[in-house]
């Protein structure tokens, strides 16, 4: 009997990558392998991964990808697993490229304001070590302290900040990354402005490992503010307190940051805080007009809020801002988060959060939702008990209705988390015919032979 032509080439390929990767580089250990074909979103992919690649250098990601892509073998790329839409979830005979043992920060240039990093090094500590030159690396996700600098450009990550210093690809100078048959490119530049050529940086920011691997990133940094300012507003509903969270910006305040959390989210976190209000709002100011900033926004919520807390001390506003941090690990003591990612237009928050509270009642799905209401970015979750197989019919229909409210209401299906596998059903709505023909078509040219996190994003 003739095995399988797919058996052949998985076998082939194992032998090529224990030939051509150091020892340590390579497992088949079933438990790693389960470690590793999953994210943060708890999608379960069907079967098991081929095997696991350690990669500490460009070379193994070289390798790696040369032999894949010549036994047509699909690879998945991953780095810490924090992501929220199944981008990183391995199905059966994947070949997983798990990139955050490279680790280093290769370059800190404090004259130029900048950094360069391999794809592995963790959010936070490129923020700390960047601060140590009276600099910050400016997006911060709520997932700072565990994800990567790579799958952060991978999905085009947002965050806390995003309202002030924008998304990920608004940091992002330079890539070095490896196409799938194994050739480096490197893409951008050192410099703040350049437009030779098309932009393949920012195409690569927020393709979800579907075109390249990325190795390394050369990425802008910004000087530390000389102040900030803080504030938590408490509200009767969260209606009222999205509603002031657009007042601040028709008043022509441009905050760092504007978070929202609703009662449910509040009494997940910690019931003492659900009894102060029906929802919070945390505002940050920072820069030499932080003061006065602040003081026109507690001006402007007051009358609108119940109640109002401003500091200028960094220990007391991180301890305000702590339970936005705290909040998707409350909800996943709760059980598994099907966290959505809407955005809409700034104007529209208000009607959005309306919408979704009629959409939890009908479908008698409970439904807690944070916003980074600054940006308009909103993130419905719904949680369903973890013991179960597959989501619930109702848990799915009250997903698709959220997404179709987003799009009615002139916004996106996702600002910051990637489409992964979770939204794959609703990206031609959004991008419409022509332009979703045009994706594919580019798909195409970078991985002629689908290799890439196959069945992710289009």
């Amino acid at each position: 009997m003739t095995a399988a032509p797919e058996t052949t080439a998985s076998a082939r390929l194992l032998g090529l990558l224990a030939r051509d990767l150091p020892p340590d580089r390579l497992t088949t250990d079933p438990a790693v392998l389960a470690a590793h074909a999953t994210d943060r979103s708890g999608t379960r992919p069907a079967g098991e991964p081929l095997a696991l690649v350690r990669a500490r250098r460009t070379e193994d990601v070289t390798v790696t990808l040369r032999h894949a892509h010549a036994l047509r073998v699909p690879v998945v790329p991953r780095g810490a697993g924090t992501g929220l839409s199944g981008g990183a979830t391995a199905h059966d005979g994947c070949l997983v490229l798990d990139l955050s043992g490279m680790d280093r920060i290769l370059e800190l240039s404090a004259d130029d304001q900048l950094a360069v990093v391999e794809p592995g090094v963790i959010t936070a500590d490129l923020d700390r070590a960047a601060g140590a030159h009276g600099l910050r690396y400016a997006p911060d996700p709520a997932s700072a302290a565990l994800s990567t600098i790579g799958g952060n450009i991978a999905t085009n990550a947002g965050g806390l900040r995003c309202a002030k210093y924008g998304v990920t690809r608004d940091s992002v100078l330079g890539l070095e990354a490896v196409l799938a048959d194994g050739t480096v490119v490197r893409t951008g530049r050192r410099t703040v402005k350049g437009v030779t050529g098309y932009d393949l940086t920012a195409l690569l920011t927020g393709s979800e490992g579907t075109l390249a691997v990325i190795t390394s990133a050369t990425l802008r940094l910004r000087p530390l503010p000389v102040a900030t300012a803080t504030l938590a507003a408490y509200f009767p509903s969260f209606e009222a307190a999205a509603e002031a969270s657009y007042a601040i910006t028709r008043a022509g305040v441009e905050p760092a940051l504007a978070e929202l959390v609703d009662g449910p989210v509040l009494q997940a976190i910690d019931p003492a805080l659900r009894e102060r209000g029906a929802a919070l709002l945390v505002v940050q100011c920072d820069g030499a007009g932080a003061a006065a900033e602040a003081t026109a926004v507690a001006r402007l919520l007051a009358p609108l809020a119940s109640t109002v807390e401003t500091t200028e001390d960094p220990v007391e506003a991180e301890a305000l801002l702590a339970a936005r941090r705290l909040a998707l690990p409350a909800l996943e003591r709760l059980g598994r988060p099907l966290i959505e990612d809407i955005a809409v237009p700034r104007s529209r928050l208000a009607e959005a959060v309306r919408e979704i509270r009629a959409i939890s009642a009908r479908h008698d799905v409970p439904v807690y939702t944070l916003a980074h209401a600054a940006d308009g970015n909103l993130h419905p979750i719904i949680v369903v008990d973890p013991s179960l197989d597959r989501l619930p019919d109702a848990a799915w229909e009250a997903a698709g209705e959220i997404f179709a409210l987003a799009l009615r209401l002139g916004g996106t299906l996702t600002g910051e988390h990637g489409v992964g596998v979770l939204k794959r059903q609703w990206v031609a709505e959004e991008l419409g015919p022509a332009a979703h023909a045009l994706q594919r078509r580019l798909k195409e040219v970078f991985d002629p032979r689908g290799i890439l996190n196959p069945g992710k994003s289009l």
